[in-house]
């Protein structure tokens, strides 16, 4: 009998693990995940932004969330975050959502540096389709070393993971708390109880069978190629958003040491809602993944012409989940619900790696029994 289960383990599944071990002091926490590493999925394939607040003109919830995490996040994974290059976010002369006017008052809303790029680093766009370019703060973060955090923090909090190992279905228990059957890699299914269990799959979070049901809330999927490209050198230590709209995005990948190309139209290769039956991985795992970084390439050199240069050298796909009633606000709120028909059952999703303190915060305000059924101190 676990206290709690976390089913998926990316960096918001392994967060919450050892949350629950050290901050609430459950004695037994099983972590599962279908791979055979934790953070080799969403938490690794994505542009590895610790965002601002810049991101989200649109959406200033999701602005100021950002603005308040960041500190926090460079505070408690300093190994991991790279703030060693110069940021600049540009602002297009046509089809931008914001003009340069409306996205300076915005970032003195929400308390974010801002300054006008010196004609050193300006003079790498376009004057014709460019309005004004800023340097701002915002940092990158390696996967790989949250990886490393996170293997470390679970074996020293007593966390159980099991790898190559998915969750099935989830019932009631007639006795109390829930059954999650378990199914490895090499075949064969089992159950485990335990009183809680959190759902952060992430794409797959609507895909257990049982009695889990799915989401109140929307989902939308995306099938997205993220491309890694070796940059000119006067990009090695710079990374570059283009906004707000159709636009792009050039930051550096600390993982490989290159830079993550990133384009609005181009980046999502397909788009589906999302649907029981319907898996998002094995969807992804049929497609042929045919690249578009030429398309890219040959869009973004129109607004920073030495992108002409870059090379490619690989490019990571993977399924981008997002709530369907934030498509308009491109708003990045965490999913956190409650299951009414199986008690202590949650489901978790978050848009960003800054989001974990949103989740954090959620958690401190649900009462959480063990399963000997004592309450736990939060602190």
């Amino acid at each position: 009998m676990f206290d709690a289960i976390v089913v998926g383990g990316g960096f918001y599944g392994s967060a919450i693990a050892i949350y629950l071990a050290q901050q609430r002091r459950f004695g037994r926490v099983l972590l599962v995940e279908r791979e055979r590493e934790l953070l080799v999925r969403a938490s690794y394939h994505n542009q590895a932004r610790v965002h601002n607040g810049y991101h989200y003109p649109r959406s200033f919830t999701t602005a100021y969330r950002s603005r308040v995490n960041l500190p926090r996040f460079v505070r408690d994974w300093p190994a991991a975050v790279k703030k060693d290059f110069v940021k600049l976010y540009a602002i297009a002369r046509r089809n931008s959502k914001v003009t340069s006017r409306q996205f300076e008052r915005f970032c003195r809303d929400i308390g974010a540096f801002i300054e006008p790029a010196p004609g050193s680093l300006a003079r790498y766009f376009d004057p014709h389709f460019i309005e004004n370019v800023y340097v701002v703060e915002e940092h990158a973060f390696d996967a790989t070393v949250l990886r490393t955090w996170a293997e470390s923090e679970l074996r020293e909090s007593g966390v159980e993971v099991r790898l190559a190992t998915r969750a099935v279905a989830v019932v009631p228990a007639t006795e109390g708390g829930l059954v999650v059957t378990l199914g490895a890699a090499e075949g064969g299914e089992y159950p485990v109880r335990a009183a809680h269990v959190f759902n952060c799959t992430y794409s797959g979070l609507n895909q257990l069978g049982g009695r889990f049901g799915t989401t109140r809330t929307g989902l939308k999927h995306e099938l997205t190629e993220m491309a890694l490209v070796e940059v000119p050198a006067p990009f090695k230590e710079l990374g570059v958003t283009v906004m707000d709209g159709p636009f792009f995005s050039l930051m550096p990948f600390p993982a490989r040491a290159l830079h993550t190309l990133s384009h609005v139209r181009y980046t999502p290769h397909l788009q589906w809602e999302d649907a029981v039956g319907v898996d998002p991985y094995q969807r992804m795992h049929d497609y042929g993944r045919p690249t578009r970084v030429d398309r890219m390439v040959r869009d973004v050199a129109r607004y920073l012409p030495l992108v002409e240069q870059a090379r490619h050298v690989d490019s990571l796909f993977e399924v981008k989940t997002v709530l369907q009633k934030n498509e308009g606000d491109d708003g990045r709120p965490i999913l956190f619900e409650r299951h009414a028909e199986l008690p202590n059952c949650y489901s978790i999703l978050g848009g960003k790696i800054d989001n974990i303190y949103d989740v954090l915060e959620k958690l401190e305000s649900e009462t959480l029994l063990p399963s000997s059924g004592t309450e736990e101190s939060s602190t």
